[in-house]
């Protein structure tokens, strides 16, 4: 489910980037009271998700638009699908067309990419999992689209959990420091992850009470050497130079995590069509 609340603030924030002082185009042409309709349309195969936030920019501009919609989050289509039908003021609906577009393109085009590896992954027990590479002040809903493609989120934010990454642990001296003062500032109930990238720091993770231990970099031998060794006693996330293509060859190492920047740091939009009639 989405917080509306959220998803406003980002579709405001985006109207008021897009119109700062109205659309001039829009208000010098088109009649006030002049309505018309449109189609919305899949110009390609993908998997969908963003129809609330979408429809959100519309109602935000004019709660009277009619709105139907014969898809859901998640629902894969083929190019020529019809997806909603919209009709109402037309002066609204020009000036909501482009962002509307724009965050359902972008959200459809990360659940595209995250259901390539949910499917590459099936018969697997390997999660797909996205990281905080999203685009500043729009991660909520990349995040959602992830979920819609059927991944899992790691953290949103810093707040969330603890990740000691490789900076880190220069900046305290070791990684057994670093954990140690990680487990003296925060309550029982926050996991700690280490990010690893040798066996030797693989061993040093874990005899400092880790709970998830980062595979980062490595190669799938030293990543099934590192989860053998490991057995269980800590949650392991392969990461780094994740692609569809090397996916299953990191699954077969029997890791539980496989994180991948790339779902939502350089996704392809969606192309999909709004049809004015």
């Amino acid at each position: 489910m989405l917080d509306m609340t959220l998803v406003d603030d980002i579709i405001l924030r985006a109207l008021k980037e897009d119109m700062p002082m109205g659309d001039i185009t829009t208000d010098s042409i088109i009649d006030p009271d002049a309505v018309c309709s449109a189609r919305l349309i899949a110009k390609e195969s993908g998997v969908l998700a963003g129809l609330k936030v979408f429809e959100r920019v519309f109602r935000l501009l004019d709660p009277r638009i009619y709105i139907e919609t014969y898809c859901n989050d998640g629902d894969r289509v083929e190019n020529g699908t019809l997806i909603m039908h919209l009709s109402g003021n037309a002066r609204a609906m020009l000036k909501a067309e482009r962002t509307a577009l724009n965050l359902l393109q972008r959200m459809s085009g990360i659940a595209t990419e995250t259901r390539r590896f949910v499917d590459a992954l099936k018969g697997y027990s390997s999660k797909i999992v996205d990281t905080r590479k999203t685009v500043p002040g729009l991660r909520y809903l990349d995040k959602y689209a992830v979920r819609a493609g059927g991944g899992t989120n790691h953290r949103f934010c810093l707040s969330d959990g603890i990740l000691i990454k490789d900076n880190h642990i220069k900046a305290a001296g070791s990684i057994k420091e670093a954990v140690r003062r990680a487990r003296a500032a925060v309550p029982h109930t926050i996991k700690i992850e280490i990010e690893t990238e040798t066996m030797e720091q693989v061993k040093e993770a874990l005899e400092a009470g880790a709970d998830i231990i980062m595979l980062d970099n490595m190669s799938t031998d030293d990543m099934k050497k590192a989860v053998d060794y490991i057995a269980g006693r800590a949650l392991t996330e392969a990461s780094g130079n994740v692609t569809v293509e090397r996916v299953v060859d990191i699954a077969k190492t029997g890791v539980d995590l496989i994180s991948s920047g790339s779902l939502t740091h350089s996704v392809k939009a969606m192309d999909i069509s709004l049809r004015f009639e």
